[in-house]
């Protein structure tokens, strides 16, 4: 009788994780969130060397000199978006390499209906803060970029966590609180987003892999 039961639950714990594998995408990897937060910090790092100032500085906001900054021979605007897309192609490197690399361990495949839902319930709120962002830049609101960043890209991973790990949603409402604490603060919108893309990316990804993956990794 004891050994039927334990067959009836292994039964409904196999039926449950293919009626997860097959409504989430759940290969998604804790490594690829620390190395986006590294990345992402020194990003946050080369912007103040190029700006030659220091975090929480009370007498120096980011967004009051970023148009003299003229280091290393580029203008801000070069700097910025060669600094933006050396951190969005390195984490986005990361990101696959790890998630694909979890997804072949755990025999999954990587790009399923699933997979592009959930890259669509990210795409329209990034698309839309993209072009928010772009038009703060064009009436020359620059303070408010980083905030707006936070926030979207937290709406972002709140509307696609239901294709996802649920833990997912908890970083995008932190996102979003933290951008609407950088909004208030805008002189420290540079640090928000160091806080929000580095340090929280970093403590998620380490919560998720000793959650999920630690002793897969170890057997």
């Amino acid at each position: 009788m004891a050994a039927s039961k334990q067959q009836h639950i292994d039964t409904l714990q196999e039926i449950r994780s293919l009626m997860e594998r097959s409504s989430r995408f759940i290969s998604l990897s804790g490594l690829s969130g620390i190395f986006a937060g590294i990345w992402a910090l020194a990003g946050a790092t080369a912007a103040y060397i190029y700006l030659d100032i220091m975090p929480f500085d009370r007498y120096k906001f980011y967004y009051t000199v970023i148009e003299q900054g003229r280091a290393w021979g580029i203008s801000f605007e070069q700097f910025f978006a060669l600094d933006a897309l050396i951190v969005l192609l390195g984490a986005l490197g990361s990101g696959v390499y790890f998630t694909t690399r979890r997804a072949k361990r755990r025999g999954q495949k990587i790009w399923d209906p699933v997979t592009r839902r959930l890259i669509v319930e990210l795409a329209i709120p990034l698309f839309t803060g993209g072009v928010f962002c772009l038009i703060l830049l064009y009436h020359g609101a620059i303070g408010f970029v980083a905030p707006a960043t936070l926030v979207f890209y937290g709406l972002a991973l709140v509307n696609a966590s239901k294709y996802t790990l649920p833990d997912v949603r908890l970083l995008g409402l932190s996102e979003i609180v933290l951008g609407l604490i950088a909004l208030f603060r805008i002189g420290n919108g540079l640090e928000c987003w160091a806080a929000g893309f580095g340090l929280l990316h970093i403590v998620y990804g380490a919560m998720m892999y000793y959650k999920y993956e630690r002793n897969v990794a170890q057997s």
